[in-house]
Formats: C-alpha cells, sequence, structure tokens
C-alpha cells in the first residue's frame, strides 16, 4: 500500500492527475493509464474524489501528498466548517473516534485533544487516513483497523469523549432512526458512559429529535447544525451525570459569521408567541430554528411578531439581525385578489401554513422561480389567506 501511495505522489502522477481535474473520466479510462506501475482506474479514482474536495475539504485539496479513496468516502465525510464546530465543543484529554472515515472530524478534534485515536473498519482507508495525517502534519493521532465496539471494550483507558457517526444499515431503506444505523448507539449507550466522560453522537438532520430523545439517555446538549441555512446533521452530547432537560442549540453556520441560538424545550412550551399585522419587514428563521422547533420563544427573544401563530414566519417595522432570512416588504395581497395583482413572472415562491404546494401555485399562476423577489403564501393573525410579495435583503445571521 505504502509502495502504491509513493507512486500516487511523484511529480508526474500528480502533474497528470492535476491537469485532467476537468476532463472527461470516460475519456481518461479509454486512453489508459500513462504509467506503467499506476493503473488507470486508480488515477481515475483520485482525479473524481480530489474533485469532490474543492470546496468540502479545501485543506485536504491544498495540499500536495494526498491520497483521496473512492468518492463515497468524500461524500461522508463532514465538511471542515462542520467538522470545526464539533471541534469546539472538546478540549484537552484523550478523544476516540469511533467512526473515522476520511478523517475530516478526526483532523479537527486533534487541533483541541491531547491525543485522538482513530477507527475505521476499513484497512486501506486507515492507511490513506494514517499517511494523510503524515503529509498533514497531524502527530497525536493513533490510527486502529478494527471494530470499533471490540476496540472500545478492549481498551484499558478511560476517554474524555466518544465521537460517533453511526451510518445507516444497507437494508434500512430511506427511513433514518438510530435504531437502523450501525454501530448500534442504542444498544451500546451503556458501554460508551462507562468508557468517557462524555459522548457524542451525530445523526442526520432528517431524525426526529424529540424521539432520539426518548430513546438516548443521559443527554446534555442537542446540537442542530447548519451550514448556509442547509441543516446539515444533529449532534447529541451524552454524559455521565444526567441533566433534567438538555439545551438545544440552533447552530447558524454561514460565510459571514457564525452564532449559536440556545433555548430547553420547556422555555419553548412556555413561551407566550405573539402574532399581529404585516409591518414593513418579514423574516424567516434559519433552517436550524425550524428543525429545532425554536417558534414562540423568538417573538420573546427578538423585537419580532408571529403572522400567524401556525406560520413560523415573522414581521418587524425596523429591520433587525435575526438568524434567518430577511426581507422587505413590498405589498401584502388576499389571496382571492392575487389573479388581478401585479408580480413579476420569474420569482421565488415559499408556502408557509398555506393549503397549497409552490409546484401547484407555480402551475396555477405561469410563474417561474428567480430573481430576488419572493411570493410568501400565507395565512394572516385573522386566518386570511395572504400572499406577501418581498425583497430578499443580505442576510447577517
Amino acid at each position: 500500500m505504502r509502495e502504491l501511495f509513493k507512486k500516487l505522489i511523484s511529480k508526474e502522477v500528480q502533474d497528470f492527475i492535476n491537469k485532467n481535474l476537468k476532463t472527461d473520466l470516460s475519456k481518461i479510462i479509454l486512453k489508459g493509464s500513462p504509467f506503467a506501475d499506476v493503473d488507470i482506474k486508480t488515477i481515475a479514482t483520485q482525479i473524481e474524489s480530489k474533485n469532490k474536495a474543492v470546496k468540502k475539504l479545501s485543506t485536504w485539496y491544498k495540499t500536495n501528498g494526498i491520497i483521496y479513496p473512492p468518492k463515497l468516502n468524500l461524500e461522508q465525510a463532514s465538511s471542515e466548517v462542520t467538522a470545526n464546530y464539533k471541534a469546539s465543543l472538546i478540549s484537552n484529554g484523550s478523544l476516540i473516534d469511533l467512526t473515522g472515515g476520511f478523517g475530516s472530524d478526526t483532523y479537527y478534534f486533534a487541533q483541541n485533544a491531547n491525543s485522538v485515536t482513530h477507527c475505521e473498519t476499513n484497512e486501506e482507508l486507515s492507511e490513506i487516513v494514517k499517511h494523510n495525517f503524515e503529509v498533514l502534519g497531524i502527530k497525536n493521532v493513533t490510527t486502529v483497523v478494527g471494530d470499533s465496539t471490540a476496540v472500545l471494550k478492549d481498551s484499558e483507558e478511560f476517554f474524555e469523549t466518544i465521537y460517533i457517526d453511526p451510518s445507516r444499515r444497507a437494508n434500512a431503506g430511506r427511513v433514518f432512526m438510530l435504531k437502523d444505523c450501525e454501530p448500534d448507539v442504542l444498544a451500546n449507550q451503556a458501554l460508551y458512559l462507562k468508557k468517557a466522560k462524555r459522548v457524542i453522537i451525530k445523526a442526520a438532520p432528517m431524525l426526529d429529535i424529540q424521539s432520539a430523545l426518548k430513546d438516548l439517555k443521559n443527554v446534555s446538549e442537542v446540537h442542530v447544525v447548519s451550514l448556509k441555512n442547509e441543516c446539515k446533521e444533529l449532534l447529541f452530547v451524552l454524559e455521565q451525570d444526567a441533566v433534567a432537560e438538555p439545551t438545544i442549540n440552533c447552530v447558524v453556520l454561514n460565510a459571514q459569521d457564525s452564532k449559536v441560538i440556545s433555548f430547553t424545550l420547556a422555555e419553548e412550551r412556555n413561551a407566550e408567541s405573539k402574532a399581529g399585522k404585516l409591518l414593513n419587514y418579514l423574516y424567516e428563521p434559519d433552517a436550524s430554528l425550524l428543525k429545532a422547533g425554536m417558534f414562540k420563544l423568538l417573538t420573546e427573544r427578538y423585537p419580532v411578531t408571529k403572522v400567524h401563530q401556525h406560520s413560523h414566519i415573522y414581521t418587524s417595522n425596523e429591520l433587525i439581525d435575526f438568524p434567518g432570512k430577511r426581507f422587505k416588504i413590498v405589498k401584502t395581497i388576499l389571496f382571492n385578489d392575487f389573479t388581478k395583482a401585479q408580480v413579476p413572472k420569474q420569482i421565488n415562491l415559499v408556502c408557509r401554513n398555506f393549503n397549497l404546494k409552490p409546484d401547484e401555485l407555480k402551475k396555477q399562476f405561469k410563474l417561474k422561480d428567480g430573481g430576488n423577489d419572493f411570493l410568501f403564501f400565507s395565512t394572516n393573525y385573522k386566518d386570511q389567506k395572504i400572499v406577501i410579495h418581498a425583497t430578499k435583503l443580505q442576510t447577517n445571521a
């Protein structure tokens, strides 16, 4: 394996890979390898996977001498932005990454932890990670090949943190629940808490938070992570000392800045939501807040009112710094009068607490997506069906 790595990172092969990053892979494969000791399929894998890393893993992409695995391993890896956030949750001590994969999470954990153990069942992938960490100058990571549950059971070390990103079983279909994943984190909770002070479990964004909280024990924190207004992952933090109710952290990551909005489910339940007439500005909460279910509390935390108790869009007189998209309201139209309204034919549609879907409305009114204008089809505080024509403003959430 190491011999192959030496050949792959040679100047000749790397020059060929970099020169052909934009070339059609099928044409490259058809021509065959220009090198006697490196086959064309191996080269094609490097080209395909390096292209996947351009935006997601720019540190790897910009570093000479990196070896890439098949693209599936790149697709399953955390982006650098989300990996860096996860690393901010730990400090010092030892950490074991039970589902190491390509090692993007491990790399960032190594910046904050004293020592990190990277577990991976795929021996070839483990060798790639070991090689890359040497190239990247990471010296406090130990790579281990094998079943992570067995490795953990056999280890005599007590870790500060266990991190695990369980994957959906091949026969689990589209439904994503923790019981459908491997390793089986629900069955191994007691083991994890016996072997570490805290456990961080990553889950896919479609997982129901309330359901997961019923299945998991000793949850102290939930982190709902969004990147550029797209919910990317859920993180459940388990600690040996149980808490009465976990803190829900809505993590808003974007190019401008990042912020964390925290609350408890009890606070949301007990909050008094305010709904009222439309004012000058409209707000659509970030995906992390919508996923976490922070609705009523927003009217207590920010000087806004809801358009309707169940619409989850908000309005204010003055423009404010709000965690989500911001819009200037152009006009409000009763839905019954919409056929007579003058609006651009190329416009973006959003439905909130409305009985029709955007595709149905686009077809009915012959509208096309695009531009900086939006139509919000919703219900106002008087239970009237309305259409809000608004222009998107720069977000600073």
